[in-house]
């Protein structure tokens, strides 16, 4: 059975029939759709289904999606609300200071650890040096007892000095006075035994460095003396 033409949907017989775009025509049905110009297999340009000569044939024009008037509405009304949060948020933040990486939860806990760990060694460092001037042990202590490793250890009598007995431990000395007077800036509260207190405004004397955070000096106040840091005084 022939089929009918796609145009003027007539039959199309076989000596006349153009099969092209999934269509039949008429060799004279077979034209553009715009101006009507007789095409053939060589010149035509299909578009949706349908032949258009090559002056005629239809541009694609791309539209950006974000052009289209829906989008721009949306994208107006998301700009509105990123300018009210902005708001919010620097409403809520005016007054505070920007944190620095370093203020992170995690970094607090490393450094407040580290702190600790610097305070504990110090202060062993600290009592090491002040125990430096006592006496060192006695070597003959270690020859006390002979052994026979044939028996059991046998005791030898060591002839012992009469020695009197220690008078009462003294406090510990400051370290030598460097004459130096300094004024207390804020109040302190002694952490540790060998630290003192003091208040705004004491006078601390005898001031001697430590080390960069630290100092020792008496406080002409209380009498008392230890050490003390140095970021809360000043030089008189």
């Amino acid at each position: 059975m022939n089929p009918p033409c796609s145009r003027c949907n007539k039959t199309v017989y076989p000596t006349e029939k153009v099969n092209c775009l999934d269509k039949y025509w008429h060799k004279g049905c077979f034209s553009c759709e715009v101006c009507k110009m007789t095409l053939n297999m060589k010149n035509y340009k299909g578009f949706d289904k349908k032949p258009y000569c090559s002056q005629h044939y239809p541009k694609s024009s791309f539209t950006s999606v974000a052009d289209t008037p829906e989008n721009l509405r949306l994208k107006q009304q998301s700009k509105m609300q990123s300018q009210v949060v902005y708001k919010e948020e620097f409403e809520k933040n005016k007054g505070k200071a920007y944190s620095v990486v370093t203020d992170t939860p995690e970094l607090q806990r490393i450094k407040k650890t580290q702190d600790q760990i610097s305070n504990i060694k110090y202060h062993e460092d600290f009592e090491k040096s002040r125990m430096g001037g006592e006496a060192p042990v006695n070597a003959n202590q270690g020859h006390q007892q002979s052994y026979n490793y044939d028996h059991e250890p046998v005791p030898v009598a060591v002839p012992v000095a009469h020695v009197a007995p220690p008078a009462a431990a003294a406090p510990p000395s400051a370290p030598p006075s460097g004459g130096k007077r300094y004024r207390a800036l804020y109040d302190y509260a002694a952490a540790d035994d060998d630290e003192v207190s003091f208040g705004e405004g004491d006078m601390i004397l005898d001031v001697q460095q430590i080390d960069e955070g630290w100092m020792f000096g008496r406080v002409q106040r209380t009498g008392q003396q230890g050490m003390l840091p140095a970021n809360y005084v000043e030089l008189a």
